[in-house]
């Protein structure tokens, strides 16, 4: 293994793993619980565990801020869970309800839902706004990390 490989932070467990670049696409499982490292759903996340995924992983995140009151939001919902079954292994997808944790949306100035923000290291690269079919995530979220 070297520095190089990403760090990826179990969804189970929260357990921190090194995988090798050449086995991302095996389906890792976690060293720790041995479940899967991707599920191809994103991930719920709250204020108890974002960092965890933002900060210490080293894969690209993509995160859809929402709330459960928001009619685009919901209409987005299957169209984002479809992208992360197309993303994964090359980055995370996650959800924040801004509702269940209001921090998160402050701390990342959300003004409108639904919004996307990718993270790469824990530092923001690209914001997008509005409801989006899986096609076009993808093609943003790809286009993006390069």
């Amino acid at each position: 293994m070297s520095a190089e490989d990403p760090l990826i932070a179990c969804p189970h467990c929260a357990a921190m793993n090194r995988v090798p670049l050449a086995r991302l696409a095996e389906a890792p499982a976690c060293g720790r619980c041995h479940h899967p490292l991707f599920t191809g759903v994103p991930l719920a996340l709250g204020e108890a565990d974002f960092d965890r995924h933002a900060l210490r992983s080293t894969l690209p995140l993509l995160v859809d801020f929402w709330a459960p009151w928001c009619g685009p939001c919901l209409q987005m919902a299957p169209h984002f869970q479809r992208a992360a079954g197309l993303l994964e292994p090359a980055m995370r997808l996650a959800k924040v309800d801004t509702e269940a944790s209001p921090g998160l949306g402050n701390r990342f100035g959300i003004r409108s839902i639904p919004t996307m923000v990718l993270l790469q290291g824990g530092r923001e690269i690209a914001r997008q706004s509005g409801a989006m079919p899986a096609e076009a995530i993808v093609r943003w979220a790809k286009g993006q990390v390069g």
